[in-house]
């Protein structure tokens, strides 16, 4: 999710069932007779399922090939330091069949997104165990990631644009919001980069019977500030006192937090004005995100 696009960028390929039999039949023949569906397509990829156990994963634009590539490469290494699953790639495909791209096959993982299924208030405490492990030291060769391992002084222009937009034409833009966000961007970078997701939001995560389930999506994974995960709080839970437990559970410092809310309202800024464009679902999860925001100040256990 990119801070410059201003609407779901377009396809450059067209991804389809028969694309995806076509490369298995070359590269993976015994998975080509497999039935395979179209399951979603995020701005980055397409998701097919491939028979009951695997999930193809193509890039539908040139930007992406590189992140897919950082899965391939960091994902093995790190799930097995995870205490809940993500989709490190079985199997992995190159350009053929006329498609350009790098690709992978991951293990399905049942689950529902947390924007359609949302985890239980339980679960604060698991999302902070999650992050914890995640945010370990990164190797000197971590991918880079612009978008991600740069502090939020870099999106301001950006940002505050979009702000004065939806300002103008919602109600979504509070005061607390801007209080929010002015405070994130001077508060200090406290903490040392670590590995971080890089795009921990609500479609993001997978949800079953009100557990979380895996964490899905880590192209923009990079040596960065813990912060950008932190944000996924306030895009994961409904209930206050849930954020609040996932704050302390984690433990960050009063800077790290308002860097924190500070990449939330990104976050929701983001998805509410591109979303209202083209994508209403992702126009739900801004709106959900600042409006949690707004409600969080001044509550006496409020976690900003």
């Amino acid at each position: 999710m990119s801070a410059d696009a201003s609407s779901s960028p377009p396809a450059e390929v067209d991804v389809t069932p028969e694309l995806v039999r076509a490369l298995l039949r070359d590269q993976h023949a015994d998975l080509a007779d497999l039935p395979i569906r179209l399951l979603d397509a995020g701005w980055d990829n397409v998701m097919l399922r491939i028979g009951d156990d695997l999930l193809a994963r193509l890039p539908r634009r040139a930007i992406a090939e590189a992140l897919l590539k950082n899965e391939q490469a960091w994902l093995p290494r790190l799930a097995p330091s995870l205490p809940l699953p993500i989709p490190a790639p079985l199997r992995t495909g190159v350009p053929g069949a006329g498609y350009p791209f790098v690709w992978s096959i991951l293990p399905w993982i049942e689950g529902e997104a947390a924007d359609l299924a949302p985890p239980d208030s339980l679960e604060a405490p698991v999302l902070a165990r999650f992050l914890k492990a995640v945010h370990q030291p990164a190797p000197a060769d971590a991918p880079r990631n612009t978008v991600r391992d740069c502090p939020l002084s870099g999106k301001q222009a950006d940002i505050e644009r979009r702000m004065a937009i939806l300002k103008r034409e919602t109600d979504a833009i509070t005061p607390a919001i801007e209080q929010a966000w002015s405070d994130a961007l001077t508060a200090p970078m406290d903490v040392k980069p670590t590995w971080v997701a890089g795009d921990v939001h609500a479609r993001n995560v997978l949800v079953h019977q009100g557990k979380l389930a895996a964490f899905i999506d880590w192209g923009d994974m990079c040596a960065g500030d813990a912060a950008t995960d932190l944000a996924s709080i306030w895009s994961l839970f409904k209930d206050p006192q849930a954020r609040a437990e996932a704050v302390a559970a984690y433990g960050m410092s009063r800077a790290t937090r308002s860097r924190a809310v500070g990449w939330a309202v990104f976050y929701g800024v983001i998805l509410l004005e591109t979303g209202r464009r083209d994508t209403p679902r992702h126009a739900a999860m801004g709106e959900a995100i600042l409006r949690r925001l707004s409600e969080d100040v001044g509550l006496s256990s409020c976690p900003i």
